[in-house]
């Protein structure tokens, strides 16, 4: 495994192939599926992606109450992202030249919206938890949900 490479779940291993032949966890930490209530210390934004997200990520099997402080992180993150990007809007409706997204010193001298930098640093933190979720495109790809019986055709078993 590369230095910085997390590893791979053993339920991943087993429907991808094992190509680095390293042993199988076979006693890998399992949770039980669960819908956590949100904490209280979430922003009205962070609140509103919580809901939104957290019945989704139940649905499929991928939340449980262990994940409570990860998914709250993620909706924390997203809330931040929305408030700061809001905030450069407002700023934008006065500042036709850069949209906001630049403002002058006291020496009057032109510098980055601190604004600009707080959204990218939570959108980047947004989209870190959001990987971890599987809930961007490129996430989903490599992971496998728990799907009722009721979803899944009775032939795939046998052509798994």
């Amino acid at each position: 495994m590369k230095p910085g490479t997390k590893p791979k779940p053993t339920h991943l291993k087993l429907i991808e192939g094992n190509r680095g032949k390293r042993p199988l966890n076979r006693k890998e930490a399992r949770t039980i599926p669960a819908l956590p209530a949100p904490p209280p210390h979430l922003t009205a934004d962070a609140l509103e992606e919580w809901n939104r997200v957290a019945v989704w990520l139940h649905r499929i099997g991928l939340l449980s109450e262990v994940d409570r402080a990860a998914l709250a992180a993620y909706a924390q993150a997203y809330g931040r992202w929305v408030q700061a990007e809001r905030a450069i809007t407002k700023m934008a409706e006065k500042d036709q030249l850069t949209g906001g997204l630049m403002i002058k010193t006291s020496n009057g001298n032109a510098i980055q919206n601190p604004l600009v930098g707080t959204a990218n640093k939570a959108a980047a933190d947004m989209m870190r938890y959001a990987a971890e979720f599987g809930m961007t495109p490129s996430a989903r790809s490599r992971i496998e949900s728990q799907a009722s019986d009721q979803d899944s055709d009775p032939a795939d078993r046998f052509f798994a």
